[in-house]
């Protein structure tokens, strides 16, 4: 009932972690077996270790919070020598979520993951391409297109490109990706955002602004999930804000194939079983045979 195919991988549910909240798992498997997941997706890997930004880079907000933790990671080869090892011991997939400064970055990367045990790459295009003077990879189509083609030619894992929502037509990066090669769409990264100490008058946050995520980016998101699966033919893997069975019921009649949760973990750190039980009860009472049958299927006005 709740298997889903990506990229011609299977995922038992449609449920999975979204990149940067859920570290490399290891805290979480404390809660529940991390086999109850559909995929993990790993926090960010570059390809040198990060120490992240100088704190404070967390701020709350209504119905969200900020942040602009800087993708402290330990790094590709760690990762490969110490995490994958872990995260194979659970019968769940493995998502590799890759970032980068340069496209040299981003390449170096995807070589090393191609020969490494994990089910799938993501590329993080919404980083800031320091040859570029700053100008984020993810809000140029050209940029995009080249990019993703670059990558894949490195490397013959399944390829998701996640897409930023801070662009003028999301549409427009989407079929750049798509033509790139891209094999899966996921989205959406972060908003950015900013939160000001009144008393103080300076920024909450050291780096000044962060990316915005939780409930209350949830209608953007489903509003672009809906005009990407209309814009393209891949699969989308939805997110932002999902923190219930209905919202990631939503997402998926919006276009979404699966759905991550990531916010709503700090929280709750059982909202991805919640989310997967959600479905099940949801498909159960409609009598949806598999839940794939109602991706993309919103009736609009």
């Amino acid at each position: 009932m709740l298997s889903v195919n990506l990229a011609g991988v299977t995922l038992k549910n449609p449920v999975m972690t979204a990149s940067g909240t859920f570290g490399f798992g290891r805290e979480y498997n404390e809660f529940y077996n991390l086999s109850e997941l559909g995929a993990v997706n790993v926090k960010g890997l570059t390809l040198n270790p990060r120490l992240g930004n100088v704190p404070p880079r967390i701020a709350e907000t209504p119905l969200g919070i900020l942040n602009s933790v800087g993708l402290q990671n330990p790094g590709v080869d760690k990762f490969i020598e110490e995490e994958i090892p872990f995260l194979r011991q659970f019968d769940t997939k493995i998502i590799a979520n890759i970032s980068g400064s340069t496209v040299e970055d981003y390449l170096a990367i995807a070589e090393k993951m191609d020969s490494a045990d994990v089910d799938l790459l993501e590329l993080n295009i919404s980083c800031p391409n320091v040859k570029a003077g700053g100008m984020t990879f993810g809000t140029c189509p050209t940029t995009v297109e080249s990019l993703v083609k670059q990558v894949r030619e490195k490397t013959s894992k399944p390829l998701i490109v996640k897409l930023s929502p801070n662009v003028t037509d999301v549409t427009e990066i989407a079929r750049a990706a798509e033509a790139g090669g891209a094999d899966v769409l996921s989205l959406i990264n972060t908003l950015l955002g900013m939160r000001i100490d009144i008393r103080t008058r300076r920024p909450i946050l050291h780096n000044n602004m962060g990316g915005m995520s939780g409930p209350a980016v949830f209608p953007v998101a489903v509003r672009m999930v809906y005009q990407v699966h209309r814009a393209t033919k891949l699969p989308i893997i939805g997110m932002g804000g999902i923190s219930t069975g209905r919202d990631a019921v939503e997402m998926m009649l919006a276009g979404a194939s699966a759905v991550a949760v990531g916010t709503a973990c700090f929280r709750d750190p059982f909202a991805p079983i919640k989310v997967r039980d959600g479905i099940e009860a949801f498909c159960k009472e409609q009598g949806v045979s598999n839940v794939s049958e109602i991706v993309g299927t919103v009736r609009p006005w």
